[in-house]
């Protein structure tokens, strides 16, 4: 039986970047003061096992495990201690990333949101049934641990994040917010470690499950 994403075509996918301890670290960078929000294209979404393209004109193909929040609501402007009660549950995103874009344009946009860009899955799990704030989180490529951190590292957890971007933007249900990625990067790595065609990348958080997806080469 083939998993499909938990969501499809979300409405938007909201992402954080640095917003964890260890990732800021290993740029250099101090963590933020306010979250730090970026855009994926909801066409980036794929399913768990199917692949990831590798663009002909793309070098620096990157992986990136995150928690993602599903959104079951409309929040407008909702505190934090409501946040929750907004939350339809949650899933895990790959972040893939094509660095030499990102890099070259000097913002996320298109460098996050090639085609297959954002693997999701392979559960949805239903707000309550964790806490979103203690989960271990892991990438792994060709079965080598990349990545290997707990969300007790986020900088801004799931309630603020809300809170925060509820009041930039009205979230809808659907919506998809993905949290953020620990340290461990394929582009910040010595040497580099980043996804060529042949590679199998795993992302897992506990409690939700490993996502899994081959990459291969795109014409």
């Amino acid at each position: 039986m083939d998993l499909l994403a938990p969501v499809p075509r979300p409405g938007k996918i909201v992402c954080v970047g640095l917003n964890y301890h260890d990732h800021a670290e290993e740029q250099g960078e101090d963590p933020p003061d306010r979250p730090l929000l970026f855009a994926k294209a909801p066409t980036s979404v794929t399913d768990p096992g199917k692949p990831i393209v590798h663009p002909p004109e793309v070098d620096q193909v990157d992986y990136e495990v995150e928690l993602a929040v599903v959104m079951g609501r409309t929040a407008h402007r909702v505190s934090a201690d409501d946040a929750r009660d907004y939350v339809a549950g949650y899933t895990v995103c790959n972040d893939v990333s094509a660095r030499d874009a990102q890099f070259a344009d000097e913002q996320f946009f298109r460098g996050k949101s090639y085609d297959t860009f954002a693997p999701l899955g392979p559960t949805l799990v239903a707000e309550g049934a964790l806490d979103p704030g203690k989960l271990a989180v892991e990438c792994r490529v060709d079965g080598e641990v990349l990545q290997e951190s707990s969300t007790a590292e986020f900088i801004f957890g799931v309630e603020e994040l809300v809170e925060y971007i509820s009041h930039a933007m009205t979230l809808r249900p659907g919506d998809v917010i993905s949290t953020g990625t620990p340290g461990g990067v394929g582009i910040f790595r010595d040497p580099p470690r980043l996804l060529e065609p042949g590679d199998t990348v795993a992302v897992e958080v506990e409690g939700i499950g490993t996502l899994r997806n081959p990459v291969v080469a795109g014409d």
